[in-house]
Order: structure tokens, then C-alpha cells, then sequence
């Protein structure tokens, strides 16, 4: 296990649309409502490089359900509005532990490691929005995802 790289960053408020998924694979459902959006705002070619994105569980996967949700974040000019279920939410915005890894399929022990590293740092607990961000979400191999976790900490 390589050594966890972890910078500390605040996050300033923002002001994102909103999209929502429910389901045994909720962060596709929730994807594609926020790329149909996007694009239908024509800023689909921003996705991914020019618009910030994040993303989080609401609610968490719990025992004995497959089901739980997703939540995708995309901060967006202010003259762009919402849509059908798409939605406005004001961010307020927070420090953050975070690292960088690759591969989707690493997403749950970086996690765990970047909660361990917490745990073991001067930083706190804290209970702003945990967030990834997803930095190539056009990319259709998720072994290629490369992602950003952000802990929620406070000195």
C-alpha cells in the first residue's frame, strides 16, 4: 500500500445545480440527468474540464438494500437555471483532507484510508458534505476515472 498524499484545501461557497439518482446504481442515474441538463444548457463541452463537479452517496448504502442514493454537484454560471429535477443548492463550502487516486474500483479503501489518515492527523471530524470529484467524466472506462476524495475536517 503506497503512502496516502493528502492535501489540505478549502472549498469556497458555491452555487450548484443538482442532480439526483436513486437506485442499485444511483451515480449513473444521476450522471446521466446531469450530462442531459448540461447539454441541454450547452455546456456540455465545460464537463469535465471547465465545470467543477462533485458528487456524493444521499442516503449511504445501508444492509439488506441494494438501493441507496447519489447526488452529482456541477457549479454552473448564475444565470444558468434549473430544469425538471434538477436543482439549485447553495454550497457553503469547507475545509478539506484530500487525495488523489485512479480505477473506480479503488474508490472504497481510499476512502477508508484517507478516514485513517484523519484519525491520525491534528485536523477534526467535521460535518460538511463529504465529496468526490470525478475529474474525467467523459472517460467510459471507469479502470481510467481518476478521482479527488474530500474529507470534511477542522483544526
Amino acid at each position: 500500500m503506497n503512502k496516502l498524499d493528502v492535501r489540505i484545501e478549502t472549498l469556497p461557497p458555491m452555487r450548484v445545480v443538482s442532480a439526483y439518482g436513486f437506485g442499485t446504481e444511483p451515480e449513473g442515474i444521476a450522471g446521466t440527468k446531469m450530462i442531459t441538463f448540461l447539454k441541454a444548457k450547452g455546456l456540455l463541452d465545460g464537463y469535465g474540464s471547465t465545470i467543477a463537479h462533485y458528487g456524493f452517496n444521499n442516503p449511504d448504502p445501508s444492509s439488506g438494500s441494494p438501493n441507496y442514493g447519489y447526488e452529482i454537484w456541477a457549479v454552473v454560471p448564475p444565470e444558468v437555471e434549473p430544469e425538471g429535477d434538477i436543482r439549485v443548492v447553495m454550497f457553503s463550502g469547507g475545509l478539506y483532507a484530500v487525495t488523489r487516486f485512479e480505477n473506480l474500483e479503488n474508490i472504497g479503501r481510499v476512502w477508508s484510508e484517507l478516514v485513517k489518515w484523519r484519525n491520525n492527523s491534528p485536523y477534526l471530524y467535521s460535518s460538511h458534505q463529504w465529496l468526490e470529484h470525478l475529474l474525467n467524466p467523459l472517460e467510459n472506462d471507469p479502470a481510467k476515472y481518476v478521482f479527488e476524495l474530500y474529507l470534511p475536517i477542522k483544526e
